[in-house]
Protein backbone atom coordinates (compact mmCIF):
# COMPACT_ATOMS: atom_id res chain seq x y z
CA UNK A 1 0.00 0.00 0.00
CA UNK A 2 1.28 3.28 -1.15
CA UNK A 3 2.20 5.88 2.25
CA UNK A 4 -0.16 9.00 1.51
CA UNK A 5 1.75 11.81 0.79
CA UNK A 6 2.03 14.59 3.29
CA UNK A 7 0.89 18.11 2.63
CA UNK A 8 4.33 19.58 1.45
CA UNK A 9 5.33 17.01 -1.08
CA UNK A 10 1.13 17.50 -2.67
CA UNK A 11 1.86 21.37 -2.82
CA UNK A 12 4.67 20.06 -4.82
CA UNK A 13 4.00 16.84 -7.01
CA UNK A 14 0.48 16.70 -7.00
CA UNK A 15 -1.93 17.09 -9.80
CA UNK A 16 0.71 16.91 -12.85
CA UNK A 17 2.82 13.55 -13.13
CA UNK A 18 5.14 13.52 -16.18
CA UNK A 19 5.19 10.56 -18.50
CA UNK A 20 8.71 9.15 -20.23
CA UNK A 21 9.89 12.22 -22.33
CA UNK A 22 7.32 14.77 -20.50
CA UNK A 23 7.57 18.40 -19.57
CA UNK A 24 8.48 18.15 -15.98
CA UNK A 25 7.08 21.68 -15.21
CA UNK A 26 3.52 21.48 -15.97
CA UNK A 27 2.84 22.66 -19.31
CA UNK A 28 0.36 25.65 -20.12
CA UNK A 29 -2.08 23.62 -22.65
CA UNK A 30 -2.92 27.15 -24.61
CA UNK A 31 -5.62 25.59 -26.69
CA UNK A 32 -9.47 25.79 -26.95
CA UNK A 33 -10.03 22.73 -28.97
CA UNK A 34 -8.53 18.88 -28.84
CA UNK A 35 -8.24 16.37 -32.05
CA UNK A 36 -9.82 13.17 -32.15
CA UNK A 37 -9.94 10.42 -34.95
CA UNK A 38 -13.34 9.40 -35.24
CA UNK A 39 -16.80 11.23 -35.09
CA UNK A 40 -18.01 8.44 -32.27
CA UNK A 41 -14.81 9.35 -30.12
CA UNK A 42 -16.24 13.04 -30.12
CA UNK A 43 -20.02 12.04 -30.13
CA UNK A 44 -19.00 9.88 -26.76
CA UNK A 45 -17.22 12.91 -24.67
CA UNK A 46 -20.43 14.85 -25.49
CA UNK A 47 -22.48 12.13 -23.78
CA UNK A 48 -20.34 12.05 -20.94
CA UNK A 49 -19.67 8.17 -22.09
CA UNK A 50 -15.44 8.91 -22.28
CA UNK A 51 -13.53 11.16 -20.07
CA UNK A 52 -10.79 13.59 -22.57
CA UNK A 53 -10.72 16.91 -23.58
CA UNK A 54 -12.46 18.53 -26.83
CA UNK A 55 -12.72 22.52 -25.20
CA UNK A 56 -11.55 24.15 -22.95
CA UNK A 57 -14.82 25.90 -21.36
CA UNK A 58 -15.29 22.31 -19.65
CA UNK A 59 -12.06 21.46 -19.64
CA UNK A 60 -8.30 21.60 -20.19
CA UNK A 61 -5.40 19.62 -18.94
CA UNK A 62 -3.37 22.42 -17.17
CA UNK A 63 -6.28 23.44 -15.40
CA UNK A 64 -7.51 19.96 -14.57
CA UNK A 65 -3.80 19.44 -13.33
CA UNK A 66 -4.21 22.26 -11.02
CA UNK A 67 -7.88 21.54 -9.54
CA UNK A 68 -6.29 17.79 -8.96
CA UNK A 69 -3.95 19.02 -6.53
CA UNK A 70 -6.13 21.31 -5.06
CA UNK A 71 -8.67 18.28 -4.63
CA UNK A 72 -5.86 16.03 -2.62
CA UNK A 73 -4.47 19.28 -0.55
CA UNK A 74 -8.30 19.16 0.66
CA UNK A 75 -9.10 15.26 0.82
CA UNK A 76 -11.55 15.60 -2.00
CA UNK A 77 -12.64 13.40 -5.16
CA UNK A 78 -12.54 16.10 -7.57
CA UNK A 79 -12.39 19.58 -8.05
CA UNK A 80 -13.85 22.13 -10.96
CA UNK A 81 -12.10 25.82 -11.12
CA UNK A 82 -13.42 29.00 -12.13
CA UNK A 83 -12.70 32.00 -12.85
CA UNK A 84 -13.03 33.67 -9.71
CA UNK A 85 -14.06 32.96 -6.58
CA UNK A 86 -17.10 34.92 -6.63
CA UNK A 87 -17.53 32.36 -9.41
CA UNK A 88 -16.76 29.51 -7.35
CA UNK A 89 -19.07 30.63 -4.54
CA UNK A 90 -21.84 31.15 -7.07
CA UNK A 91 -21.56 27.88 -9.00
CA UNK A 92 -21.36 26.02 -5.83
CA UNK A 93 -24.89 26.74 -4.65
CA UNK A 94 -26.27 26.96 -8.20
CA UNK A 95 -25.33 23.20 -8.89
CA UNK A 96 -27.97 22.06 -6.10
CA UNK A 97 -30.38 25.55 -6.27
CA UNK A 98 -33.01 26.61 -8.53
CA UNK A 99 -35.86 29.27 -8.50
CA UNK A 100 -38.28 28.69 -5.56
CA UNK A 101 -35.36 27.05 -3.37
CA UNK A 102 -33.55 28.51 0.13
CA UNK A 103 -30.41 27.87 1.55
CA UNK A 104 -29.03 29.00 4.65
CA UNK A 105 -25.82 31.28 5.47
CA UNK A 106 -23.17 32.57 8.26
CA UNK A 107 -23.75 36.67 8.57
CA UNK A 108 -20.15 37.00 8.71
CA UNK A 109 -19.18 36.59 5.03
CA UNK A 110 -16.84 38.67 2.81
CA UNK A 111 -19.42 41.17 1.38
CA UNK A 112 -19.29 40.43 -2.13
CA UNK A 113 -20.38 37.07 -1.16
CA UNK A 114 -23.03 38.26 0.85
CA UNK A 115 -24.57 40.90 -1.65
CA UNK A 116 -24.20 37.86 -4.46
CA UNK A 117 -26.58 35.67 -1.73
CA UNK A 118 -28.72 38.35 -0.51
CA UNK A 119 -29.10 40.60 -4.16
CA UNK A 120 -28.11 38.35 -6.98
CA UNK A 121 -29.75 35.19 -6.21
CA UNK A 122 -32.90 36.77 -4.86
CA UNK A 123 -33.37 38.06 -8.79
CA UNK A 124 -32.52 34.08 -9.71
CA UNK A 125 -35.62 33.45 -7.37
CA UNK A 126 -33.17 31.39 -4.86
CA UNK A 127 -33.39 32.81 -1.53
CA UNK A 128 -31.05 33.27 2.00
CA UNK A 129 -31.53 33.37 5.36
CA UNK A 130 -28.32 34.87 7.38
CA UNK A 131 -27.63 33.43 10.71
CA UNK A 132 -25.58 34.23 13.39
CA UNK A 133 -22.92 31.58 13.10
CA UNK A 134 -22.16 32.09 17.00
CA UNK A 135 -25.47 31.34 18.30
CA UNK A 136 -26.66 28.16 19.46
CA UNK A 137 -27.27 25.14 16.74
CA UNK A 138 -31.22 25.19 18.20
CA UNK A 139 -31.37 28.73 17.29
CA UNK A 140 -29.29 28.60 13.68
CA UNK A 141 -31.66 25.49 12.74
CA UNK A 142 -34.77 27.83 13.13
CA UNK A 143 -33.58 29.37 9.74
CA UNK A 144 -33.84 25.82 7.66
CA UNK A 145 -37.37 25.22 5.61
CA UNK A 146 -38.24 22.34 3.71
CA UNK A 147 -36.94 23.77 0.75
CA UNK A 148 -33.25 24.52 1.81
CA UNK A 149 -30.46 23.18 0.15
CA UNK A 150 -27.21 23.99 1.92
CA UNK A 151 -25.66 25.66 4.73
CA UNK A 152 -22.85 28.08 3.84
CA UNK A 153 -20.41 29.68 6.21
CA UNK A 154 -16.50 31.12 5.92
CA UNK A 155 -14.07 28.97 7.91
CA UNK A 156 -12.16 32.34 9.03
CA UNK A 157 -14.13 35.73 8.24
CA UNK A 158 -13.74 38.26 5.79
CA UNK A 159 -12.84 41.02 6.83
CA UNK A 160 -13.58 40.13 10.51
CA UNK A 161 -11.43 37.18 11.38
CA UNK A 162 -14.34 35.20 13.18
CA UNK A 163 -13.47 31.36 13.22
CA UNK A 164 -16.76 29.29 12.64
CA UNK A 165 -16.96 26.09 14.36
CA UNK A 166 -17.76 23.80 11.06
CA UNK A 167 -18.39 21.00 13.32
CA UNK A 168 -21.78 22.14 14.37
CA UNK A 169 -22.18 24.02 11.33
CA UNK A 170 -21.73 20.09 9.79
CA UNK A 171 -24.12 18.46 11.99
CA UNK A 172 -26.62 21.51 12.09
CA UNK A 173 -26.25 20.61 8.11
CA UNK A 174 -26.65 17.06 8.39
CA UNK A 175 -29.51 16.77 10.87
CA UNK A 176 -31.54 18.48 8.18
CA UNK A 177 -30.27 16.92 5.34
CA UNK A 178 -28.33 19.27 3.07
CA UNK A 179 -24.56 19.49 2.45
CA UNK A 180 -22.12 21.89 4.38
CA UNK A 181 -20.33 24.52 2.06
CA UNK A 182 -17.04 26.22 3.30
CA UNK A 183 -15.25 28.80 2.30
CA UNK A 184 -11.39 27.90 3.40
CA UNK A 185 -10.00 30.48 1.53
CA UNK A 186 -8.47 32.35 4.23
CA UNK A 187 -7.19 29.26 6.13
CA UNK A 188 -6.05 27.27 3.17
CA UNK A 189 -5.79 23.26 3.26
CA UNK A 190 -2.78 24.38 4.76
CA UNK A 191 -3.68 25.08 8.53
CA UNK A 192 -7.48 23.93 7.93
CA UNK A 193 -9.07 21.04 5.81
CA UNK A 194 -12.55 21.41 6.74
CA UNK A 195 -13.81 18.21 4.57
CA UNK A 196 -12.16 16.48 8.02
CA UNK A 197 -14.46 17.94 10.07
CA UNK A 198 -17.47 16.81 8.08
CA UNK A 199 -18.04 20.12 5.36
CA UNK A 200 -19.45 18.81 2.17
CA UNK A 201 -18.37 20.93 -0.41
CA UNK A 202 -14.74 23.52 -0.47
CA UNK A 203 -14.54 26.48 -2.08
CA UNK A 204 -11.54 29.11 -2.40
CA UNK A 205 -11.11 32.35 -4.17
CA UNK A 206 -7.52 31.10 -5.27
CA UNK A 207 -6.81 34.63 -6.25
CA UNK A 208 -5.55 34.59 -2.11
CA UNK A 209 -2.86 32.67 -0.49
CA UNK A 210 -3.11 30.38 -2.87
CA UNK A 211 -1.88 32.10 -5.84
CA UNK A 212 -0.18 34.19 -3.22
CA UNK A 213 1.16 36.78 -5.65
CA UNK A 214 -1.36 38.81 -6.51
CA UNK A 215 -0.87 37.71 -10.64
CA UNK A 216 -3.83 35.39 -11.09
CA UNK A 217 -7.90 35.91 -10.10
CA UNK A 218 -9.26 32.14 -9.68
CA UNK A 219 -11.57 30.54 -7.52
CA UNK A 220 -11.94 26.60 -7.04
CA UNK A 221 -14.80 24.10 -5.82
CA UNK A 222 -13.50 20.64 -3.96
CA UNK A 223 -16.45 17.85 -3.77
CA UNK A 224 -15.57 15.69 -0.81
CA UNK A 225 -17.79 12.88 -2.82
CA UNK A 226 -19.11 12.20 1.37
CA UNK A 227 -22.70 13.97 0.77
CA UNK A 228 -25.47 11.20 0.26
CA UNK A 229 -27.68 11.97 -2.36
CA UNK A 230 -29.50 9.43 -3.01
CA UNK A 231 -30.95 9.64 1.06
CA UNK A 232 -31.96 12.95 0.03
CA UNK A 233 -33.60 11.74 -3.43
CA UNK A 234 -36.34 14.12 -3.27
CA UNK A 235 -34.59 17.08 -1.97
CA UNK A 236 -31.47 16.92 -4.87
CA UNK A 237 -33.62 15.32 -7.79
CA UNK A 238 -31.17 18.08 -10.07
CA UNK A 239 -28.76 14.56 -9.27
CA UNK A 240 -30.91 12.36 -8.23
CA UNK A 241 -33.20 11.97 -11.35
CA UNK A 242 -32.68 12.00 -15.16
CA UNK A 243 -31.22 15.58 -16.61
CA UNK A 244 -32.93 15.54 -20.08
CA UNK A 245 -29.95 17.81 -21.53
CA UNK A 246 -27.88 14.64 -21.37
CA UNK A 247 -30.29 12.43 -22.62
CA UNK A 248 -31.81 10.84 -19.20
CA UNK A 249 -28.35 10.49 -17.52
CA UNK A 250 -28.77 10.54 -14.05
CA UNK A 251 -25.70 12.12 -12.05
CA UNK A 252 -25.73 9.78 -9.25
CA UNK A 253 -26.20 6.41 -10.68
CA UNK A 254 -23.74 7.16 -13.22
CA UNK A 255 -20.72 8.73 -11.47
CA UNK A 256 -21.40 8.08 -7.90
CA UNK A 257 -19.54 9.77 -5.34
CA UNK A 258 -18.92 12.29 -8.22
CA UNK A 259 -22.25 13.47 -9.12
CA UNK A 260 -21.84 16.62 -7.43
CA UNK A 261 -18.72 17.60 -9.09
CA UNK A 262 -19.59 15.84 -12.66
CA UNK A 263 -22.82 17.79 -12.79
CA UNK A 264 -21.25 20.59 -11.86
CA UNK A 265 -18.52 20.49 -14.99
CA UNK A 266 -21.11 19.58 -17.60
CA UNK A 267 -24.17 21.49 -16.69
CA UNK A 268 -23.27 24.84 -14.80
CA UNK A 269 -19.85 25.08 -16.60
CA UNK A 270 -21.04 24.41 -19.86
CA UNK A 271 -23.64 26.55 -19.46
CA UNK A 272 -22.60 29.51 -17.60
CA UNK A 273 -18.68 29.20 -18.78
CA UNK A 274 -16.80 31.25 -16.07
CA UNK A 275 -13.43 28.56 -16.49
CA UNK A 276 -10.26 29.51 -15.57
CA UNK A 277 -7.97 30.33 -18.03
CA UNK A 278 -4.84 27.69 -18.60
CA UNK A 279 -2.10 30.93 -17.99
CA UNK A 280 -3.91 31.58 -14.90
CA UNK A 281 -3.78 27.79 -13.74
CA UNK A 282 -0.10 27.77 -14.70
CA UNK A 283 0.48 30.94 -12.77
CA UNK A 284 -1.59 29.66 -9.36
CA UNK A 285 0.38 26.20 -9.60
CA UNK A 286 3.71 28.48 -9.38
CA UNK A 287 1.95 29.81 -6.00
CA UNK A 288 0.41 26.42 -4.92
CA UNK A 289 4.38 25.01 -4.45
CA UNK A 290 5.46 27.22 -1.75
CA UNK A 291 1.84 27.60 -0.20
CA UNK A 292 3.06 25.17 2.60
CA UNK A 293 6.33 27.43 3.09
CA UNK A 294 4.47 30.42 3.00
CA UNK A 295 1.47 30.20 5.34
CA UNK A 296 3.68 29.30 8.70
CA UNK A 297 5.60 32.72 7.82
CA UNK A 298 1.99 34.58 7.22
CA UNK A 299 1.06 33.32 10.74
CA UNK A 300 3.97 33.76 12.74
CA UNK A 301 4.50 37.70 11.29
CA UNK A 302 0.54 38.07 12.15
CA UNK A 303 0.74 36.69 15.45
CA UNK A 304 3.85 39.60 16.15
CA UNK A 305 2.06 42.09 14.47
CA UNK A 306 -1.23 41.04 16.72
CA UNK A 307 0.05 40.68 19.74
CA UNK A 308 1.90 44.44 18.89
CA UNK A 309 -1.33 46.29 17.96
CA UNK A 310 -2.62 44.70 21.24
CA UNK A 311 -0.38 46.90 23.39
CA UNK A 312 -0.80 50.06 21.94
CA UNK A 313 -2.25 52.71 23.65
CA UNK A 314 -4.01 54.37 19.98
CA UNK A 315 -5.37 50.63 19.00
CA UNK A 316 -9.24 50.09 20.25
CA UNK A 317 -8.96 46.21 19.56
CA UNK A 318 -7.84 43.65 17.78
CA UNK A 319 -9.61 40.61 15.92
CA UNK A 320 -7.23 37.76 15.75
CA UNK A 321 -7.94 34.13 16.76
CA UNK A 322 -3.88 33.38 17.49
CA UNK A 323 -4.33 36.11 20.91
CA UNK A 324 -5.26 34.21 23.99
CA UNK A 325 -8.15 36.69 25.10
CA UNK A 326 -9.50 36.38 21.59
CA UNK A 327 -13.36 35.59 21.32
CA UNK A 328 -12.28 32.66 19.04
CA UNK A 329 -8.98 31.45 20.30
CA UNK A 330 -10.42 27.88 21.52
CA UNK A 331 -12.00 26.98 18.32
CA UNK A 332 -8.75 28.28 16.71
CA UNK A 333 -7.13 25.82 18.70
CA UNK A 334 -9.26 23.35 17.17
CA UNK A 335 -9.59 24.05 13.78
CA UNK A 336 -6.38 25.91 12.81
CA UNK A 337 -3.35 25.04 15.69
CA UNK A 338 -0.64 25.56 13.65
CA UNK A 339 -1.78 28.96 12.95
CA UNK A 340 -5.22 30.64 10.72
CA UNK A 341 -4.21 33.24 8.50
CA UNK A 342 -2.28 36.30 8.34
CA UNK A 343 -5.58 38.57 8.16
CA UNK A 344 -6.62 40.55 11.55
CA UNK A 345 -9.21 43.50 12.15
CA UNK A 346 -8.37 46.09 14.56
CA UNK A 347 -9.68 49.68 15.33
CA UNK A 348 -7.32 52.87 15.86
CA UNK A 349 -8.93 55.16 18.78
CA UNK A 350 -10.80 57.41 17.50
CA UNK A 351 -13.46 57.10 14.53
CA UNK A 352 -13.57 56.49 11.01
CA UNK A 353 -11.68 59.60 9.69
CA UNK A 354 -9.12 58.41 12.11
CA UNK A 355 -8.91 54.79 10.55
CA UNK A 356 -8.75 56.44 7.12
CA UNK A 357 -5.45 58.86 8.24
CA UNK A 358 -3.89 55.90 9.57
CA UNK A 359 -4.22 54.04 6.45
CA UNK A 360 -3.10 57.07 4.51
CA UNK A 361 -0.16 57.21 6.63
CA UNK A 362 1.56 53.81 6.27
CA UNK A 363 4.63 53.98 3.53
CA UNK A 364 4.86 50.26 2.23
CA UNK A 365 1.83 48.44 3.63
CA UNK A 366 -0.82 49.25 0.83
CA UNK A 367 -3.85 50.24 0.36
CA UNK A 368 -5.62 48.00 -2.03
CA UNK A 369 -8.69 46.10 -2.78
CA UNK A 370 -6.69 42.68 -2.15
CA UNK A 371 -5.62 40.76 0.62
CA UNK A 372 -4.11 37.31 1.46
CA UNK A 373 -0.56 37.31 -0.44
CA UNK A 374 2.88 37.98 -0.16
CA UNK A 375 2.75 41.65 0.31
CA UNK A 376 1.39 43.57 3.25
CA UNK A 377 -1.85 45.43 2.72
CA UNK A 378 -4.92 47.23 4.68
CA UNK A 379 -8.22 47.48 3.71
CA UNK A 380 -11.43 49.42 4.87
CA UNK A 381 -14.01 47.58 4.32
CA UNK A 382 -17.16 49.77 5.10
CA UNK A 383 -15.61 52.42 2.55
CA UNK A 384 -14.23 49.87 -0.08
CA UNK A 385 -15.21 45.81 0.05
CA UNK A 386 -18.54 46.78 2.20
CA UNK A 387 -19.66 49.92 0.87
CA UNK A 388 -22.63 48.69 -1.23
CA UNK A 389 -24.29 47.33 2.20
CA UNK A 390 -26.30 48.90 4.47
CA UNK A 391 -25.62 50.34 7.79
CA UNK A 392 -27.95 47.51 9.09
CA UNK A 393 -26.34 44.89 6.60
CA UNK A 394 -22.90 46.37 7.79
CA UNK A 395 -23.98 45.38 11.34
CA UNK A 396 -25.22 42.12 11.10
CA UNK A 397 -21.85 41.01 9.21
CA UNK A 398 -19.83 42.66 11.96
CA UNK A 399 -18.45 45.62 10.11
CA UNK A 400 -17.69 48.55 12.12
CA UNK A 401 -17.46 51.83 10.80
CA UNK A 402 -14.03 52.00 12.21
CA UNK A 403 -12.71 48.13 11.26
CA UNK A 404 -9.55 47.84 9.35
CA UNK A 405 -8.86 44.82 7.63
CA UNK A 406 -4.68 44.37 7.77
CA UNK A 407 -3.65 41.44 5.67
CA UNK A 408 0.07 40.26 7.06
CA UNK A 409 2.83 39.67 4.32
CA UNK A 410 5.82 37.97 4.43
CA UNK A 411 8.09 40.87 4.74
CA UNK A 412 10.03 41.27 7.73
CA UNK A 413 8.24 41.69 10.53
CA UNK A 414 10.05 44.35 12.11
CA UNK A 415 9.48 46.37 9.20
CA UNK A 416 5.87 45.56 9.26
CA UNK A 417 5.90 46.91 12.64
CA UNK A 418 7.93 49.95 11.89
CA UNK A 419 5.44 51.21 9.67
CA UNK A 420 2.46 50.88 11.58
CA UNK A 421 4.28 52.31 14.17
CA UNK A 422 5.30 55.31 12.60
CA UNK A 423 1.32 55.70 11.10
CA UNK A 424 -0.22 55.61 14.44
CA UNK A 425 2.00 58.37 15.36
CA UNK A 426 -0.07 60.82 13.18
CA UNK A 427 -3.06 60.14 15.43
Amino acid sequence: MTKKQNIGTICIQGGWQPKKGESRVLPIFQSTTFKYETSEQMARLFDLEDSGYFYSRLQNPTVDAVGAKIAALEGGVGAVMTSSGQAANFYAILNICQSGDHFVSATTIYGGTYNLFAVTLKKMGIEVTFVDADAPAEEIEKAFRPNTKALFGETISNPGANVLDIEKFANIAHKNGVPLIIDNTFATPINCRPIEWGADIVTHSTTKYMDGHAVAVGGAIIDSGNFDWEAQHDKFTCLTEPDESYHGLIYTKNFGNAAYITKLVSQVMRDLGAMMSPQNAFLLNLGLETLHLRMPRHCSNAQKVAEFLKAHPKVKWVNYSGLKDDKYYELAQKYTPEGGCGVMAFAVEGNKEDAIRFMDSLKFIAIVTHVADARSCVLHPASHTHRQLSDAQLQEAGINPDLIRLSVGIEDVEDIIADIEQALQVL
